[in-house]
């Protein structure tokens, strides 16, 4: 008996469905930007456009609504997930958490490697943000800086809860305003301080350092979450919070 249960674990696995292969395509195309909040998604334009049958574009969709990048209403109507002011609290609140646990771990696990793949990237977010970033980079250069301070951390379940996550936080990136003097002064100086904080090993610094820095990147999100006439001082006082000379320990 234990033989045959051992053989049912150790087979061969089943060959990825079709539609598997339109999620990774859909999500894909979500996450780049090529498919934007609100835009449509009609399952036989879809199906039509990837020579497929309507029945793996349904399935994917499915699975893209479970992901939360795709809302399906009660009249049927599908279409990619702008995500509401709820969602938006929800996400930021539990990413919160887990930046914590991620930069605290990092202080202590980070690695010369994983320190110079961190000053790669804000050294490229500021070369970026000189020449004109778009809300595509700025989101993908942000993530992207994010996931090696999970890496870092040496936390395999955490970085499996980042990485379920980091879909919708990707999502909820590209309506930051790229353009605004808040981000751009503020994106390269609070992810150096992070990086600083790491470097010197010092967690307390570091804790207070990436709740300042959620709290800007929440406020900032949340501005494409209100009326224009709401948003000019909004993120002025957690920006001013990142805004002192970043020192090097």
């Amino acid at each position: 008996m234990a033989n045959e249960s051992l053989a049912r674990i150790l087979a061969p696995t089943i060959k990825r469905s079709l539609a598997d292969e339109i999620v990774d395509r859909l999500r894909n195309a979500i996450l780049h930007g090529q498919l934007a909040p609100e835009e449509p998604l009609r399952e036989a334009v879809l199906s039509e456009l990837m020579g497929v049958s309507r029945g793996p574009v349904r399935e994917a969709l499915s699975h893209l609504e479970r992901e939360g990048l795709v809302v399906v209403t009660p009249t049927g109507r599908t279409y990619v997930a702008r995500l509401s002011p709820y969602d938006l609290d929800e996400v930021f609140s539990l990413r919160s958490a887990l930046e914590r646990l991620a930069i605290e771990r990092a202080c202590m696990h980070a690695t010369p490697r994983d320190l110079d793949e961190l000053q790669n990237v804000v050294d490229d977010m500021a070369a970026a943000i000189a020449r004109g970033i778009s809300e595509k980079e700025a989101a993908e250069l942000d993530l992207r800086f994010h996931d090696v301070v999970y890496q870092a951390s040496r936390h395999q379940r955490l970085l499996n809860y980042w990485t379920t996550l980091r879909p919708q936080v990707y999502v909820m990136m590209l309506g930051r305003n790229v353009a605004s003097a808040d981000f751009r002064d503020a994106a390269v100086r609070g992810h150096q301080m992070i990086l600083n904080a790491i470097k010197a090993r010092d967690k307390q610094r570091a804790l207070d350092v990436i709740d300042q820095h959620m709290l800007f990147a929440y406020e900032l999100v949340s501005q494409s979450y209100v009326p224009p006439a709401e948003i000019a001082n909004q993120s002025r006082q957690s920006a001013d919070l990142i805004m002192a000379p970043a020192t090097t320990p």
